[in-house]
């Protein structure tokens, strides 16, 4: 880890994670990550604001030595999970004169998952500051993106907003920048997909704070940094809006090849009304590219065979995990096949109580889907084209 500039007083102090797979034990990384602490020196005081994941403390300790930090006054915890504040019971080790200036919803965390003693805080509100000396933090509330704790803080005289984990993405990279927008769109469409997607409303409102500091550098936890704000604004505009795309996405499995056979008429028929398809398998699933598809499809089509009377496990599985992102999906469908009994539409639906769209009516086929079970799958493709036509025609 070395420090990287910003400015004259300002610097990254990046910890890379190249092989590191899997966040949480849950989200996918196939870019790995970074952990990003920011130092901001004063003229008569310096802060650090945020730090870093457990295994990279000693990497850290070592680079604020090597960068000549004898002294911390100010530890920022703009949110308080371990890949953000797992150093700072070392850090207040070495510096016990540091306070951690954080709000007080992050404070009661930090306490309940740190051994931190409860007079080392600051307790911020929104729109507090801190004067450095020459430089002044201001702290700026942005609750559920993606903690009720999480806040953004601003260096006023630089115009640097501090973002934590809004506005980030994972992946492991050594340039200071988001140069590469290409590949940075990607992350970060993942890395909203499967962090912030289930808190949309409140992520277009931090937005909305974020643009109004007018930065001119975007500074998050996680990932590049932003020299051109407009290009990560632009992208959260456009996925936290209400609008979707002429998409529908299709989670499936298929055990004997009775499903797959429906899947792939009904994405012919959409491909014949102007409609994309995304068939995605639930085997083996990476669910950060499934989070990633759902983004701003119009439909979802769940789609599996009858296992001991209700879904395949691994399509109910798909369909918590699209429950618990709450996209802004209108549509949402079930089609499969069955032996000789069971409710697997009526279960699937009732995995999903968190979507707010319109249920269409199921399709199943006993054992083969033969040419009326077809017929079926077609009038879907009208009712999911129907929706994209009539929002093409309104706008």
């Amino acid at each position: 880890m070395i420090a990287q500039r910003l400015t004259d007083d300002i610097h990254l102090f990046r910890a890379i994670d190249w092989d590191r797979k899997l966040f949480d034990e849950l989200v996918p990384l196939p870019e790995g990550t970074t952990y990003n602490a920011y130092l901001v020196r004063g003229r008569d005081k310096t802060a650090l604001i945020d730090t870093v994941y457990p295994p990279k403390v000693e990497e850290l300790i070592a680079a604020l030595k090597a960068a000549g930090v004898e002294r911390l006054d100010y530890i920022v915890a703009n949110h308080a999970e371990q890949d953000h504040t797992g150093a700072i019971p070392a850090l207040l080790a070495l510096h016990p004169e540091a306070k951690v200036v954080t709000n007080a919803k992050c404070k009661r965390f930090i306490l309940d998952t740190l051994p931190v003693d409860r007079d080392a805080f600051i307790t911020v509100r929104d729109g507090g500051s801190l004067d450095l000396g020459g430089k002044t933090l201001t702290f700026h509330l942005t609750p559920w993106v993606h903690w009720p704790d999480t806040m953004v803080t601003f260096a006023v005289e630089d115009r640097i907003a501090f973002t934590c984990d809004f506005l980030g993405a994972h992946l492991a990279t050594t340039e200071l920048y988001a140069r590469d927008e290409a590949q940075v769109a990607i992350s970060a469409k993942r890395y909203y997909a499967e962090i912030m997607m289930p808190y949309r409303g409140f992520s277009a409102d931090a937005l909305a704070k974020v643009e109004a500091l007018d930065p001119v550098l975007v500074a998050p936890s996680h990932g590049p940094v932003h020299d051109r704000p407009a290009f990560v604004f632009d992208l959260y505009r456009g996925w936290t809006a209400d609008e979707v795309k002429p998409l529908v996405v299709i989670p499936y499995v298929s055990m004997y090849e009775s499903t797959a056979k429906m899947v792939a008429y009904l994405t012919d028929r959409l491909a014949e009304r102007g409609v994309a398809a995304q068939p995605v398998s639930v085997v083996d699933l990476d669910s950060g590219a499934l989070a990633m598809s759902i983004v701003d499809a119009s439909g979802i089509v769940f789609a599996s065979p009858t296992v001991l009377g209700g879904p395949h496990p691994s399509l109910a599985a798909a369909a918590i995990l699209i429950n618990a992102l709450a996209p802004k999906t209108r549509q949402v469908a079930v089609i499969g096949s069955f032996g000789w009994e069971g409710s697997l539409p009526e279960q699937v639906i009732g995995l999903l109580p968190r979507l707010e769209a319109e249920v269409l009516e199921p399709v199943m086929a006993k054992g083969l889907a033969r040419e009326e079970t077809l017929a079926e799958i077609a009038r879907l493709a009208d009712q999911l084209a129907g929706l994209n036509t009539a929002e093409a025609a309104a706008a």
